[in-house]
């Protein structure tokens, strides 16, 4: 409680190398959440320890494997693809559901 702004960065450098950022702003209290919020030198220094912490874990960052992804993109497009060559389906005359009696009646009332 009431960290000071170098204590706050600290802290925030470590939940960033730990990859836990969410734990470190659930840990702010009001005060020290106005205090970030109006510090220009704690959002300077975050910059900056984000891209130590880029440059020192680097050989460790590992990207993403895209090929599923790709993969349920293409089985997609296949897909729709499929159903568009479908034979169309055929349209109804009138609405899309049929009429209750009851339906039927009240539209009989309301033209009348």
């Amino acid at each position: 409680m009431n960290r000071t702004i170098q204590e706050l960065l600290s802290d925030y450098a470590g939940a960033l190398r730990d990859g836990c950022v969410p734990v470190f702003l659930k840990s702010l209290s009001r005060q020290e959440g106005r205090m970030i919020a109006a510090s220009k030198d704690f959002w300077d220094a975050t910059e900056i320890a984000r891209i130590l912490n880029g440059v020192g874990f680097a050989d460790k960052a590992t990207t993403a494997d895209v090929g599923l992804f790709c993969s349920r993109v293409d089985a997609n497009i296949v897909s729709r693809m499929k159903k568009a060559k479908s034979a169309p389906r055929s349209r109804r005359a009138g609405s899309a559901r049929p009429a209750t009696s009851h339906e039927a009646l009240r539209r009989k009332a309301q033209k009348n």
